[in-house]
């Protein structure tokens, strides 16, 4: 099983909370993980895994312009994408900088593609996935670990099933 990690990051804070969603993906067992700048993702990138965490930067309030081409390449190709377990991440610079809006922007992008969405486990205290303002501290690093945790759990339980 395969969860492939994308993300754009400009500051560095982004990729940072990638970095710990791929921390918590391998500690499943059996679930591998890669993860990519959107700058060096190709479209069977995204075929080949079973899951996909997105993050981007809050710009307007949604997400990247570049995870938002990535998006926008898969169209034509949504029935590969179908069934594949979805998650997001963001970050911003203010609290009201749109993390949570950027976040519902990449999970609607998936959920047009035919892909299960999931959210952050309750015990990271979100709803959509996992957003930090800034850079991100020891609290945002364990939710990222727990989101990461959960989507190859899930990614786990589809293949038996």
């Amino acid at each position: 099983m395969h969860v492939l990690i994308v993300h754009h990051s400009r500051t560095g804070n982004t990729e940072k909370l990638a970095q710990a969603i791929a921390a918590g993906v391998k500690r499943v067992a059996g679930v591998d993980c890669v993860l990519k700048p959107v700058a060096e993702i190709e479209l069977e990138d995204l075929f080949a895994a079973d899951g996909i965490i997105a993050g981007s930067p809050s710009y307007y309030g949604t997400m990247a312009s570049e995870l938002k081409e990535m998006f926008d390449r898969i169209f034509n190709d949504r029935p590969k994408m179908l069934d594949k377990i979805g998650a997001a991440f963001a970050t911003a610079g203010h609290p009201t900088g749109g993390c949570e809006t950027t976040m519902v922007a990449i999970l609607e992008a998936m959920l047009v593609c035919g892909m299960l969405v999931c959210s952050d486990p309750p015990q990271a205290g979100g709803h959509y996935g996992v957003g930090s303002v800034g850079v991100p501290g020891d609290r945002e690093i364990k939710w990222a670990n727990l989101l990461g945790e959960r989507v190859a759990s899930l990614v786990l339980k589809m293949s038996s099933s």
